[in-house]
């Protein structure tokens, strides 16, 4: 019986803990066994478990096996209820799972670091590395052909880099925000991009996980090969959205799923791509209407442009920084 295998997963304190981390954010069995601070085969014993009850599931990239929670189901959605209602009001239960919280923050700000630290010493190279990505001239094409329907009027590109993609919309959108968080980057866009002029494009430091923009502030979102990047997609995909206005669009060029396990110990990359169901289910739930996906096939990676149309209607239209101040 299933609802008696998953109570019988549940019946282990650091199996309780380990449901609450994977809520966070997608784990290993090693960062989970640092968070717990267990040995790595004492927590794959409990990850075994709570697999075969259907709580959580793997995921492999490459040579590596992350941890998430299951498809939700209506019992899925019970058990998460009530590890909520138990961390409110049970005090010994609660002091645990902000210990994992706070353990858990130092493996996030690890994994920034280490990117942050990629870009810094790859920001005057960073054209010649995108190449690694796939064909990059003809990626420029699809996502240009992907927006000609439509001009891109107010753009927000996210993780701009070295400012090349922001230059070759310019002629076509009404204005440009180039963001990205690497100072680094952005004193190589702005070399790239000051003819242009601040009426045309501006360059602002920020975190796609926190856009320092009001809702609706764009009429097209683009993340040109930065999303496998990101620790947590999702957030990044949710806060895309909630700045696009409902009838504008987001495009997302990045790489297909693959296996190229060297590129995230080589280049800093979270994610080894995307598969085309994972990325419609993506922006589905961020508040977007997907498109059918172009791809570009490279010599060893292929690269996607996944599009999408804000939905007039979604949890996203919520502006939450207001709402929390």
């Amino acid at each position: 019986m299933q609802l008696e295998a998953a109570f019988r997963a549940l019946s282990d304190a650091s199996r309780l803990r380990v449901m609450r981390l994977i809520t966070q954010m997608e784990l290993s069995v090693g960062e989970i066994a640092q968070v717990l601070a267990q040995s790595q085969p004492r927590v794959s014993q409990h990850v075994s478990r709570l697999v075969d009850a259907g709580l959580i599931e793997r995921r492999r990239e490459g040579n590596s096996v992350f941890l998430r929670e299951a498809a939700p189901t209506p019992m899925g959605d019970a058990i998460a209820r009530l590890l909520s209602i138990a961390e409110r009001e049970d005090s010994d239960f609660a002091q645990a799972a902000e210990a994992d919280r706070t353990r858990l923050s130092v493996i996030r700000n690890a994994r920034e670091k280490e990117a942050d630290r990629y870009f810094a010493r790859h920001a005057e190279e960073w054209d010649t590395l995108r190449e690694i990505h796939g064909p990059e001239k003809a990626c420029e094409e699809a996502l240009l052909e992907v927006l000609a329907d439509t001009p891109p009027g107010r753009l927000l590109d996210i993780g701009t880099g070295t400012g090349r993609i922001a230059e070759l919309l310019a002629p076509h959108a009404e204005h440009i925000v180039a963001l990205d968080k690497s100072l680094d980057m952005l004193r190589v866009a702005r070399a790239r991009l000051q003819a242009l002029g601040p009426e045309k494009v501006e360059l602002q430091q920020g975190d796609f996980t926190d856009l320092l923009f009001a809702a609706h502030s764009f009429d097209t979102v683009l993340l040109h090969q930065v999303l496998h990047f990101a620790q947590d997609p999702e957030l990044a995909l949710r806060e895309a959205a909630r700045v696009t206005r409902p009838g504008g669009r987001i495009a997302v060029v990045d790489l297909a799923r693959h296996e190229l396990d060297e590129l995230r110990e080589r280049h800093a990359h979270a994610r080894l791509g995307f598969s085309d169901p994972t990325m419609a289910k993506l922006l589905a739930e961020a508040g977007f209407d997907p498109a059918p996906p172009v791809s570009v096939p490279g010599r060893t990676l292929t690269v996607k442009v996944w599009s999408a149309t804000r939905l007039s209607r979604s949890h996203t239209d919520t502006d939450l920084r207001k709402v929390a101040s």
